[in-house]
């Protein structure tokens, strides 16, 4: 079982999460040299003792409240945001044991912020399949034309963080574990960046002064805030009306940027359209005409080959697009939807004018653009490492996977940094000469989203699901842990080894667009016992959690607390919380903040 304390007894520094360094691709420097502690073995959660609290100042996080649906719906099912309760610190030994007193010989190592699946969205994009909610009620969003404001509320909590509540040092970064944008747009991809380095957005596309897109169509399929006498699907679940949100939702915002350095990892949506379908389509996306509404066999055809992932050219979509072109809505072409490279991607981030706190290209390299290689090494502290991997299929599918050179790279890497690994075979190699440092592998996939499917666009290539990349990282005892996304589920994995140093850990965080809406600060200690903890802390935007009681607060802050609103209320998640928790999304206690415990060699 997972040990759990409550908020105020807790020692008061933390870490908040998301990968990258205070310098570029560089190597980690020598760690101090830590006898390796045999492991007790514990079940997968276990309860020990909270350290001695050292209070640190920082902005609050899921530590102090957390938003939590109120009592009886609004009408319908549709509630409205409470502040609640905090979530306790959960300390896991399912590695490692707590050592009595660790609390007082610590040395903070690292501290930074992870952002992920953010999403920003151009909502009134024609390559949107909007129509999938025929079948699905949650394949489109009612908040989806928010996520602008919410990325900007979420910059500004970031901005605020003091000293993490459990190592009492400053987030140094932070790391952006992809899906980014929603639909590999670089419209989108300038809202990002200027999200991150600060400056004016305008979240709106195609007509500058008409929004164009499925919330005033007239389908009821779709939630229409500024008609109040169309009884659409969500008005019948209780979402109100609100005059003036699409004008509101277009309106330009502006972001502070990140006061400190962040770095960039790819997700399927930063690469693919969609996530999932060829860029072959741009001629779709630039285009003027926006398919709404498809016959319900054509829903199923293109669900079905989405689900089989057989179709890496997309050729069910396009047919159903030419084929249902005559009931598609008239919308204003736009060049700013066209869909970008991998390389226009590395090109975007490496450009100086794009720095924002730095580093210059965010971990990305003029080197990353030969071959459009979009992984990369950096220091995250003197004795900490970070490593960036690609693990998006570039055809035209929502899986992950490393090719073959990468791994082999990626292993060179970990060698690199470990002067004591093991082969393939379980054999001990020493490494003299081997620059020795804490590892902290960042990625959008998670272990179990990745597969061996072959890639159209790099047919030559093997490809390593998610089983190979554990069992390459438990060859190295420096890697402390795998951080990553995807899943939009916060979800943390002990991978044990028989080997108690070759044991890590994988951190899922879930994602910014849907319930629960977190990013996660990262904290990196060492005990100085032969063990280190990670200390994952959950961490909300700075938007309030009520929104204005009559729904007229369509300021960037009002919009940013009905994002988060509009998400808890998604359809059948309301009435499967518990005191306002869903824990298949938020996870339990011990996926939300804890403290990590892992051997080192």
């Amino acid at each position: 079982m997972t040990g759990t304390e409550p908020a105020s007894t807790f020692n008061r520094r933390r870490f908040l999460l998301a990968s990258s360094a205070v310098a570029a691709a560089g190597t980690a420097g020598s760690a101090g040299a830590l006898l390796p502690r045999q492991r007790r073995h514990h079940t997968a959660e276990a309860v020990v003792r909270a350290a001695a609290p050292r209070p640190a100042p920082h902005a609050t996080t899921t530590l102090e409240t957390t938003a939590r649906l109120g009592g009886a719906p609004r009408t319908g099912s549709y509630r409205r945001l409470v502040s609640g309760p905090g979530w306790p610190l959960a300390v896991r030994e399912d590695l490692a044991p707590p050592r009595a007193g660790r609390a007082d010989r610590r040395t903070p190592l690292a501290c930074f912020v992870q952002f992920t699946d953010l999403h920003l969205a151009d909502v009134q994009n024609p390559l949107r399949t909007e129509f999938l909610r025929s079948r699905t009620p949650t394949a489109w969003r009612a908040q989806e034309a928010l996520t602008v404001a919410g990325a900007v509320a979420l910059v500004e909590q970031v901005n605020a963080l003091g000293g993490g509540p459990h190592s009492g040092l400053p987030p140094a970064f932070v790391m952006t574990t992809g899906d980014n944008i929603d639909n590999n747009s670089a419209i989108e991809l300038e809202w990002f960046l200027t999200l991150m380095n600060g400056g004016r957005i305008t979240p709106n596309s195609g007509d500058p002064t008409a929004y164009e897109g499925v919330q005033n169509s007239g389908l009821p399929l779709y939630w229409h805030p500024g008609d109040p006498a169309l009884r659409d699907f969500d008005k019948q679940r209780g979402l109100p009306p609100i005059p003036g949100f699409l004008e509101a939702a277009t309106r330009p915002v502006t972001s502070p940027g990140l006061h400190i350095p962040w770095y960039s990892t790819v997700g399927n949506h930063d690469d693919l359209p969609g996530g999932c379908l060829s860029p072959a389509l741009n001629d779709f996306a630039v285009g003027s005409r926006k398919l709404l509404s498809v016959p319900d066999a054509d829903v199923s055809a293109y669900a079905k080959a989405l689900g089989s992932g057989d179709d890496p050219k997309s050729e069910v979509l396009k047919a159903i697009l030419d084929r249902n072109a005559a009931l598609a809505r008239t919308v204003t072409a736009d060049e700013r939807r066209r869909l970008f490279t991998p390389h226009d991607y590395l090109a975007a981030h490496l450009d100086p004018a794009r720095a924002g706190a730095g580093p210059v290209g965010h971990g990305y390299t003029q080197d990353n653009l030969d071959g459009d290689r979009m992984y990369y090494t950096f220091r995250i502290a003197e004795n900490v490492l970070g490593i960036s991997i690609d693990t998006t299929y570039r055809s035209g599918h929502y899986e992950g996977s490393l090719g073959g050179d990468q791994m082999r790279w990626l292993e060179r890497t970990l060698a690199a940094h470990n002067s004591r690994s093991y082969d393939a075979d379980g054999h001990l190699v020493r490494r003299p000469g081997a620059d020795d440092a804490h590892i902290l592998v960042f990625s959008h996939h998670h272990s179990p989203s990745m597969t061996r499917r072959p890639d159209a666009a790099r047919t030559d290539e093997p490809r390593h699901d998610g089983a190979e990349v554990i069992a390459l990282l438990s060859r190295f005892p420096n890697v402390v842990a795998w951080i990553n996304g995807h899943s939009h589920v916060n979800r943390i994995t002990p991978h044990a080894h028989a080997t108690p140093a070759r044991s890590f850990w994988e951190v899922n965080t879930a994602s910014h667009v849907d319930y629960p809406h977190h990013a996660r600060l990262f904290e990196l200690v060492d005990n100085e016992d032969g063990t280190v903890s990670l200390f994952t802390t959950l961490v909300e935007s700075a938007a309030p959690h009520r929104t204005a009681p009559d729904f007229d607060d369509l300021s960037p802050t009002g919009l940013a607390s009905l994002y988060r609103e509009l998400a808890y209320n998604t359809p059948g998640l309301a009435d499967s919380m518990r005191g306002g928790v869903q824990e298949g999304w938020a996870g339990g206690a011990g996926d939300r903040n804890t403290e990590l415990l892992a051997i080192v060699p």
